[in-house]
């Protein structure tokens, strides 16, 4: 899609109905058009999350990104609330879910939209894709090398979570996995592990898996950046949004 952007940093009501920061980009055009909710990975509400929400919006979707540290880190710098978040065991899975329906609810609310809203996330945000999508009435969720939707969570994880195995038999909406087979968190074993769940319970789902690409290759900004995985996963995005959202 071609054509103007506007991207600005607004306030939605969350879970609780407590106020949360939240990163917004749409398109300047007319017309009706699904939504986006992008959750950020662990390191925070940072310059590469917006500039993901960004390329959303360029895709023709209201995109927004949900600042999940917003209470435990009000307006500290991104690596100082992910520091801190970390350091408290990570955000809850209760909080994460209403802060994304509070999203989801803002998007729906916006005279652009077309009714239909998808979740995308990368890294823990891939996991918390996945989670939501298993308790919001959502039409799409992108798992982009999401940790621990299946497999067993190592005692010393940083983060106080469970993995999703008793959850994925209620997943909401159709599924897109992108993973690279030199990942440990998930390895391909794991991925094997969510492939086989989502079978067995009927779940609608797409996977791809990327030789030579490890966690994080979509991070533009980091040396496991895979330039030929992250462009044919945008495709791949681009193609499973404009089946499920609509173009």
């Amino acid at each position: 899609m071609t054509g103007e952007l506007i991207a600005t940093t607004i306030q939605i009501a969350g879970g609780d109905g407590d106020p949360v920061e939240a990163y917004l980009a749409r398109p300047e055009a007319d017309g009706r058009r699904g939504g986006v909710v992008m959750i950020h990975h662990m390191p925070g509400y940072d310059r590469g999350s917006k500039e993901m929400v960004r390329r959303l919006a360029e895709l023709g979707y209201d995109a927004i990104c949900p600042n999940l540290y917003s209470r435990q880190a009000p307006g500290a710098d991104p690596a100082d609330a992910a520091a801190a978040v970390r350091a408290q065991g990570g955000v809850p899975d209760e909080q994460v879910i209403g802060d994304v329906a509070g999203a989801a609810a803002y998007l729906r609310s916006l005279p652009s939209s077309n009714g239909r809203v998808g979740v995308i996330g990368h890294c823990s945000g891939g996991r918390q894709s996945v989670l939501v999508a298993c308790h919001l009435d959502l039409d799409a969720a992108v798992d982009c090398y999401g940790a621990y939707v299946t497999g067993t969570v190592p005692a010393d994880w940083p983060l106080r979570i469970t993995n999703l195995v008793d959850q994925v038999p209620n997943l909401r909406c159709p599924l897109l996995g992108l993973f690279g087979n030199d990942d440990k968190f998930p390895t391909p074993e794991q991925v094997d592990e969510l492939e086989q769940l989502l079978r067995e319970n009927g779940k609608q789902y797409e996977f791809h898996r990327y030789d030579g690409a490890g966690h994080a290759f979509f991070a533009t900004d980091r040396p496991s950046y895979r330039v030929e995985a992250a462009n044919d996963g945008w495709e791949r995005i681009a193609a499973f949004y404009r089946a499920t959202l609509g173009s």
